[in-house]
C-alpha cells in the first residue's frame, strides 16, 4: 500500500480524493445562469460616488495679484480659441471685462446652429 502524497492536517480527517458538487439544475430562461466576475468590479451600474452630471468649464480667468509694488498678471483662455493675456492693472481690468463680454458672445455657450438669420 502506498502512502498518501498529501500530508493530512492534525486533528482532521483527510479529504476523499474526488469531491464533485451536485449537479446543478439548468434554467432555460437565463434567469439561473452562473455570473463570474472580478474580485472588485462594479457589476451594476448605480450612482457615481464623484457626481459627474456631464458639465465641464470651457472658460477659464486666472488673476495673480501679488503683493503691494508688484505686477497684477491675467489669462482669459476659451476652448473655442481664445487666449489672452494682461500684465498691469488696467490692462487686468479691461481683460477682465473683455472676458465677461465674450461669456455672452462664446459660440460654444451660445451655439448658433439653428437660429433664423439676422
Amino acid at each position: 500500500m502506498t502512502p498518501d502524497p498529501r500530508p493530512s492536517l492534525e486533528g482532521q480527517p483527510a479529504t476523499p480524493a474526488r469531491l464533485h458538487a451536485a449537479p446543478q439544475p439548468v434554467d432555460e430562461t437565463g434567469a439561473g445562469a452562473r455570473k463570474v466576475v472580478a474580485e472588485g468590479v462594479r457589476t451594476a451600474r448605480g450612482v457615481d460616488p464623484h457626481g459627474d452630471d456631464g458639465r465641464r468649464p470651457i472658460a477659464w480667468l486666472t488673476i495673480n495679484a501679488p503683493g503691494h509694488g508688484r505686477t497684477p498678471t491675467a489669462t482669459s483662455w476659451c476652448a473655442c480659441g481664445r487666449d489672452l493675456r494682461a500684465r498691469g492693472q488696467a490692462d487686468v481690468f479691461a481683460l477682465v471685462a473683455s472676458h465677461d463680454y465674450h461669456r455672452t458672445v462664446c459660440p460654444l455657450r451660445n451655439p448658433q446652429e439653428g437660429r433664423a438669420a439676422a
